[in-house]
């Protein structure tokens, strides 16, 4: 269900002496007229009859009152309104686990980087489920929850926009870690079906889990596991900026641990993925997508939108037409 509503709306009633203002100035301004000596009243009197000047007269003053009008509104906060019912749904319980290390800058998924063709399956992942309960870890030598498992796609959607890769500040890939950290999330969840996406370009080398560990620890807590290799095979070549040359091009080792993921998957009963192209890992998050689906209790969620720039933007124009006339076409004289 959709609707709209007024954040603050008692904002509303700054209109009042705002629009009294305005009557009282067409109120006194009605009666009189400028004057000016002219040498010659007849050129004026051909320009136009009684009401020809009345743009210059009252534009300002209309441009005013619009831009006004606009701003309280904008000060009310529009918001559009969007609900989910609650009530019983089928749904699984899903942390997508992104690397987020330097070398997924690496440009061999083209015409994106590893990160832009990742984070773009994962976005079309989250956008086709209906009742799924889903969070995101990222993690680069370390991890970092992002967002809990949520059923606000809108808002999951948002913390993926902004995944990139060094976000953890940290150097190295910590596949273990990534993945322990997965499990701690989902280790209180009620859904029978809980997963655990993976995916990673490189091998593990920092942190202080190691993957099987992880992986063991997830399968005792009944989470399944799904990895994915994120990398073409051979060299790829990565921009990094250097402080005195600028932006080189470096080319890296293809150096995916597929062994490690492979057991990772399997310990839990799930599966690995190699993905070499944007079209393949399309593909592979649509596979996971047919995981079987559980119940769930669904609580009711209501988001909201605001659209107050949408009225702050045309209120500015205005001002700036009612200044830049002011000064140019409508200029009046003392």
């Amino acid at each position: 269900m959709n609707g709209w509503r007024l954040e603050n709306p008692w904002w509303l009633w700054a209109l009042v002496p705002a629009l009294a203002a305005v009557a009282a100035a067409v109120w006194l301004a009605r009666g009189r007229s400028p004057a000016f000596r002219f040498p010659d009243a007849g050129a004026v009197a051909r320009r136009g009859g009684p009401g020809a000047g009345w743009p210059v007269r009252w534009a300002p003053l209309f441009l005013k009152t619009c831009a006004l009008t606009l701003a309280v509104f904008a000060l009310a906060r529009p918001q559009s309104v969007r609900r989910e019912p609650a009530g019983p749904a089928e749904g699984i319980d899903i942390v997508l686990v992104l690397d987020t290390s330097e070398s997924m800058r690496a440009l061999d998924f083209d015409p994106f980087d590893r990160m832009t063709a990742a984070k773009q399956a994962a976005s079309d992942f989250v956008k086709r489920r209906l009742s799924d309960r889903i969070g995101l870890v990222v993690f680069g030598g370390e991890p970092l929850l992002s967002c809990p498992p949520t059923l606000d796609y809108e808002a999951l959607l948002g913390f993926l926009e902004d995944v990139k890769p060094g976000m953890t500040q940290s150097r190295g890939t910590a596949i273990g870690d990534g993945l322990a950290a997965a499990a701690a999330h989902l280790k209180e969840s009620q859904a029978k079906s809980r997963i655990a996406v993976l995916l990673t370009d490189g091998a593990n080398n920092a942190g202080l889990v190691d993957p099987t560990t992880a992986s063991k620890a997830a399968k005792a807590l009944g989470i399944k596991v799904y990895t994915i290799g994120t990398a073409k095979r051979g060299r790829a070549m990565v921009p990094v900026d250097h402080p005195v040359l600028g932006r080189q091009m470096v080319a890296i080792d293809d150096d995916l641990d597929e062994d490690l993921l492979t057991r990772v998957a399997e310990e839990t009963g799930g599966r690995y993925y190699r993905a070499t192209s944007a079209r393949e890992l399309s593909e592979i998050y649509g596979d996971i997508d047919k995981l079987e689906k559980s119940a769930v209790d669904r609580p009711e969620t209501v988001s909201y939108s605001d659209h107050y720039l949408v009225l702050l933007w045309p209120a500015a124009l205005l001002l700036a037409a009612e200044l830049l006339l002011g000064h140019t076409l409508l200029v009046r004289l003392p």
